[in-house]
């Protein structure tokens, strides 16, 4: 790996395009190295992760609308859509868009953590949308999706956005178009401008991830995916965009990230001082081997409670009455504590009418739960007669967390031996005793007590799948899958699972 300073230029300086960080990304997309055997093992159990998830979520109410949008831009030798028959296509962008809401709805597909926040997993359905559109081969998807997952992980390696407040699907269209271009085999210059157009439509804010969270958590990602797809179209037929979108003087960083804070504390003269990021990209002819630094959730939840999710299954073994508690207290992490946690200071995180997409970012809505039921279900454990049962909230109002250095340091580690997003909690009973214990990954991760292999991820998908699916189409999919090297061009519509006919539910009428 290589890592490249980021600095902010003046316009005068004609900072040239080979120093360029889109540049460099577009380097790596454009880089025919093969795919390893390990990581394209790793793809092909995401696709099967992906295809979990969304079909679980097929007939909740923000994936049926977006699949009604979609269905309103019918095209024929276009992309499929999750449930539909593999026959009914649609523009690629509004596959993506109908698509990618299925996958992240839940939030329990993967995820990366380091200096920003990812599910890298979203990569997958805008450049599976265009690699069936453009009728490429199971081998070109591969390699599509092997520098999807390595740029949106380069980028979240280096690059902090939700310090700024801007939300995380502004470094996954990036990686969407450059692996867009890696899929269609495009020339450097057009994916360079790709990356710098997807960049520049897709900066949001983290208001999508605080107070009341609404369905837009799960669509942000899809809407990435849709201006991914977009802005590659409009390169490929010879637009620019604005350059350089990374260093420049007006630039993301300059106005919006680690330039704009500079600029506040020392004065908007001094921005071009600092070297902000250092990104580390693979060298020429090196693999794209990030895929494998990524990890799934068993438990469908925010990523930094599924050790605690498993550290209360542990805990609750050694308590016999849960009313005998006086209080818990759970050391974690800063972004734990302040995204999650009672740091952020949202009054929504301990109300039990809150929304599905709050509580899965309330870790004391989650630990209570956990600790009471001994399992986590996607469905039962965010079921409004759960959330407002008397004992559950008594329980969770008694849960607190604060950030403790030593979590925090362990969060950000670079070694990943000592990486670690779980936490210790302190369980105070009213007679005086407590029960501590603590756990740092999750049992499903790669250094967890039962990493997840190929089994689990079969075994993942039938569990969430079952009654929604017939068996004969869950064995199909998992075949294709599989067997994703062998798909010629043209065949990757068999990457598609399809309810039975008249089990989709309809959206509201809207304008498409």
């Amino acid at each position: 790996m290589q890592k490249h300073a980021v600095k902010v230029h003046p316009s005068k300086a004609l900072l040239k395009r080979e120093d360029q960080l889109a540049w460099k990304i577009a380097g790596v997309a454009t880089d025919k190295t093969a795919v390893q055997k390990d990581v394209s093992e790793m793809i092909i159990n995401r696709i099967i992760d992906n295809a979990s998830v969304a079909i679980a979520a097929i007939n909740r109410r923000p994936v049926v609308s977006a699949r009604g949008m979609a269905l309103g831009h019918a095209k024929k030798g276009g992309a499929t859509v999750f449930g539909m028959p593999a026959g009914t296509t649609v523009s690629p962008e509004w596959a993506a868009w109908a698509n990618g809401t299925a996958v992240r709805e839940l939030d329990m597909h993967d995820t990366f953590l380091a200096a920003d926040y990812s599910h890298p997993g979203d990569n997958i359905p805008p450049i599976l949308a265009v690699a069936q559109t453009m009728e490429r081969s199971g081998r070109d998807l591969l390699r599509g999706l092997a520098t999807g997952y390595e740029i949106h992980i380069d980028l979240v390696r280096a690059i902090c956005l939700h310090e700024h407040r801007v939300d995380h699907i502004a470094h996954l269209c990036p990686a969407q178009a450059a692996g867009i271009g890696t899929l269609l085999g495009l020339k450097q210059e057009v994916v360079f401008q790709a990356i710098q157009q997807a960049l520049h439509t897709s900066i949001t804010f983290r208001q999508s991830r605080k107070g009341e969270i609404s369905s837009w958590k799960a669509y942000a990602p899809a809407h990435a995916g849709k201006l991914a797809i977009e802005a590659v179209d409009r390169c490929m037929r010879g637009e620019g965009a604005p350059s350089p979108i990374y260093e420049g003087e007006d630039s993301v960083i300059a106005w919006v990230l680690s330039g704009r804070t500079q600029a506040d504390s020392k004065g908007r003269k001094t921005v071009y001082d600092p070297t902000y990021y250092e990104v580390p990209l693979p060298g020429a002819g090196e693999p794209k081997r990030a895929i494998l630094d990524s990890y799934t959730k068993e438990h469908s939840a925010e990523y930094q409670s599924q050790a605690l999710i498993d550290l209360a299954f542990r805990m609750r073994e050694q308590i016999k009455d849960f009313d005998a508690i006086e209080k818990i207290i759970i050391h974690t992490s800063h972004h734990t504590h302040y995204v999650i946690g009672t740091g952020a200071a949202d009054p929504q995180k301990m109300d039990p009418k809150a929304s599905r997409e709050t509580l899965d970012h309330s870790i004391m809505y989650i630990f209570a739960v956990a600790l009471q039921d001994g399992r986590w279900h996607h469905v039962d454990s965010y079921a409004p007669k759960r959330a407002g049962r008397a004992d559950t909230v008594r329980l969770w109002h008694k849960i607190e967390t604060t950030e403790a250095p030593e979590w925090t340091e362990r969060y950000h580690s670079r070694d990943p031996e000592t990486l670690a997003f779980g936490g210790r909690v302190e369980i105070l009973f009213k007679d005086g005793t407590k029960l501590v214990d603590e756990l740092g990954v999750a049992n499903a991760h790669p250094r967890g007590a039962s990493p997840f292999v190929r089994a689990d991820y079969i075994n993942k998908f039938r569990t969430l799948t079952d009654g929604i699916i017939t068996a004969r189409e869950a064995n199909r999919f998992i075949d294709a899958a599989e067997n994703l090297t062998s798909l010629k061009a043209g065949e990757l519509g068999a990457l598609n699972v399809a309810l039975p006919k008249g089990t989709l539910l309809e959206s509201k009428p809207g304008i498409f």
